[in-house]
């Protein structure tokens, strides 16, 4: 709705009439507290009412607050804006897609039910018409809003196919320049609903490592040789006072056991060690395929044109698609647990700049191309053991389909083909167009004698490509007007994929 520009009628300051009028419709309409409705729309501050023509002339209502519109108004129904959503994330409900959608709905897109991410918890109950919030799956912070085309029960009975959010503002379009075009937060996923959140998930399985490692401990002392006697005196000798272990009236046996009890320990400690090994080279792993995945995108992904790039863009579009075939890049399983320390740790590298056009988002501003790092890195072979190396992503590369344009010969024009045996709507390429003028031309000496660039007009041509009022006016016409007559005049254009 507002991907074109608008045109502005007239911008006035509200009436307090008619902001009491609007804080009432606007609490009523999105259940606002009166906390957030004094955030949103605070008494002491300017509020202005902007009338808009919209590009196709509907109009609309602005209401602009220190310089950013908070909510907009058509056909009676008040809607909020991005600048609205992101002081209150949960004032709508949302729908999470992927970032590589977020262009296509700037551009006027409606968000298309496969490129919703399915939460694991289903999807929100919404009806045809309600109103929603469409967020990513890197953030929570809404960048944009449109209408349900269904219900939640339609779009599951269509198998998640077709037109679920019909677009009406999204960030980065015209109503967002209208404002101070500040950026969305980042706000973390409240829950590992989608894939491209995972944080919980993540966390879930370092616990469940752990827990494992704990049982290990526990699972020791049965796999020692001996009855379940022996393993009662060993819990007494580990409860034992050290006077009464080294008492001149202890037991052999009791010293044996105290042995057993040590080499037990010295094991688990041992098993400790082997574990903390692994992690630690799974970690360094992890660290490697990061780094692997970062130059690689830098030195065969990123264009100069793409500054400056937003981190989690960067990530998903372009580190991502590296990761070898096989395996999987998990930030969190690194020694940096994040995108952004790793990026920093990069930038004291001094192989990209960054910096923080907004609080928590942060963008690489310049890559040094010339680093000794880029310039050495080389993209593993593939595990086929082929020379051949790998610069993009696996899957096939989109090819665009030959699209030749052909021409059906109108009714004006038939006196002009039919001596190459070709009737009405017959279907001819640009060259067979020429060569039948051509051949046309020199069948009836038509060439100008005096200068072979012109061809003399007869009766035929005057008829078939001019205009009434160049009848008795144009005698010649150049070659390659004579060509732009003969295929401008078809009107009929038919394109073939092949």
């Amino acid at each position: 709705m507002f991907a074109k520009g608008f045109r502005v009628k007239s911008n006035s300051v509200i009436k307090g009439s008619d902001r009491r009028k609007l804080r009432a419709d606007a609490q009523t309409a999105f259940s606002l507290s009166t906390d957030q409705l004094s955030r949103l729309m605070p008494s002491k501050e300017d509020l202005n009412v902007v009338k808009v023509y919209l590009n196709k002339g509907e109009a609309a209502t602005l209401y602009v607050l220190n310089k950013n519109p908070i909510f907009f108004e058509m056909d009676k129904r008040l809607y909020p804006t991005v600048y609205t959503l992101w002081s209150c994330p949960d004032l709508l409900v949302s729908f999470t897609t992927w970032p590589a959608v977020l262009p296509k709905l700037v551009g006027g897109a409606d968000l298309m039910l496969p490129g919703v991410i399915l939460p694991l918890s289903g999807l929100p109950k919404v009806r045809q018409g309600d109103l929603c919030a469409i967020n990513l799956a890197e953030s929570r912070a809404p960048v944009a809003i449109g209408l349900a085309n269904m219900s939640t029960a339609e779009m599951l009975a269509a198998g998640m196919k077709g037109k679920g959010i019909i677009t009406l503002h999204t960030y980065l379009d015209q109503l967002w320049a209208f404002g101070e075009k500040t950026h969305p937060p980042a706000i973390a996923h409240t829950h590992d609903d989608s894939g491209g959140v995972g944080d919980q998930k993540e966390d879930k399985e370092e616990v469940i490592v752990e827990a494992v490692s704990v049982e290990n401990v526990a699972t020791v002392l049965p796999s020692t040789e001996g009855d379940s006697q022996d393993l009662d005196n060993l819990r007494l000798n580990l409860e034992t006072e050290p006077e009464d272990v080294t008492s001149p009236t202890g037991q052999a046996g009791e010293v044996e056991n105290l042995e057993v009890a040590h080499f037990e320990v010295s094991e688990d400690a041992g098993s400790e060690q082997d574990a903390a090994e692994t992690i630690r080279t799974a970690q360094e792993q992890m660290d490697e395929l990061l780094l692997e995945c970062f130059l690689h995108a830098l030195k065969y992904k990123v264009k100069k044109a793409d500054l400056p790039l937003l981190a989690s863009t960067f990530l998903r579009i372009h580190m991502y698609p590296c990761c070898p075939e096989g395996r999987t890049l998990e930030i969190k399983k690194s020694s940096y647990k994040k995108l952004s320390k790793f990026l920093q740790s990069m930038q004291q590298k001094r192989i990209i700049q960054m910096k923080e056009f907004s609080k928590g988002v942060e963008s690489i501003t310049a890559v040094k191309w010339d680093h000794t790092d880029l310039k050495a890195f080389r993209v593993p072979e593939m595990a086929t053991g082929n020379d051949v190396k790998v610069d993009r992503p696996t899957e096939e590369v989109y090819q665009p389909p030959e699209i030749s344009s052909f021409y059906s010969v109108p009714s004006k024009l038939i006196p002009l083909f039919e001596h190459a045996g070709l009737g009405k709507d017959a279907t001819l390429s640009n060259v067979d167009v020429r060569n039948i003028i051509t051949n046309y031309v020199k069948s009836n000496e038509l060439i100008h004698h005096c200068n072979k660039n012109y061809v003399v007009v007869n009766p035929t041509l005057c008829d078939c490509l001019l205009e009434k009022s160049e009848h008795h006016v144009v005698a010649t016409l150049k070659w390659d007007e004579l060509f732009a007559r003969g295929v401008q005049d078809p009107i009929k254009i038919y394109s073939r994929i092949g």
